[in-house]
């Protein structure tokens, strides 16, 4: 994990390739509670019978589950030591170039897009890759924007 001392530190990398993320295992668990939360039951994602006659084999994951997987990956990429808050603020461009199957594991490859001082902190413009472990395509590329406050203005 890279460290970085305060905002204008992380400031100063802008351009550059942060790190990976570690691997993680997207299981048909989580899968299915991410399915009741946003009320998406379409059985490519859920019924593990139907999905296994589809192309695919089994169920897949949503593409907005992948999406929302990204921030923990890129706690495990870099950390701002004096930050009282770091939020989600949106996302530019994102796509979906391949499935994330049941039990598929997945990383992140994280770049520093660009920064803009906002309300006293840092936002951020992030370029995230997450690859699926074994695979040729990309699952997700997104360009994902946190904003990071100081802890005098958390």
């Amino acid at each position: 994990m890279r460290t970085f001392k305060n905002l204008a530190e992380l400031k100063s990398a802008t351009g550059e390739k942060l790190g990976v993320s570690n691997w993680i295992t997207v299981t048909q668990d989580q899968i299915d509670r991410f399915a009741e939360a946003t009320d998406d039951f379409q059985w490519i994602h859920i019924d593990r019978e139907r999905a296994a006659k589809s192309a695919f084999g089994t169920t897949i994951a949503h593409g907005y589950l992948t999406l929302a997987l990204i921030p923990s990956m890129v706690r495990q990429v870099f950390s701002v030591d004096a930050v009282g808050a770091r939020l989600n603020y949106g996302a530019n461009r994102i796509r979906f170039p391949a499935p994330v199957p049941s039990e598929s594991r997945l990383r992140t490859h994280l770049t520093l897009l660009a920064t803009e001082d906002d309300r006293g902190g840092l936002r951020a413009i992030f370029e995230a890759r997450v690859e699926r472990e074994g695979a040729s395509k990309l699952v997700c590329i997104a360009e994902i924007i946190s904003l990071m406050l100081p802890e005098s203005a958390a």
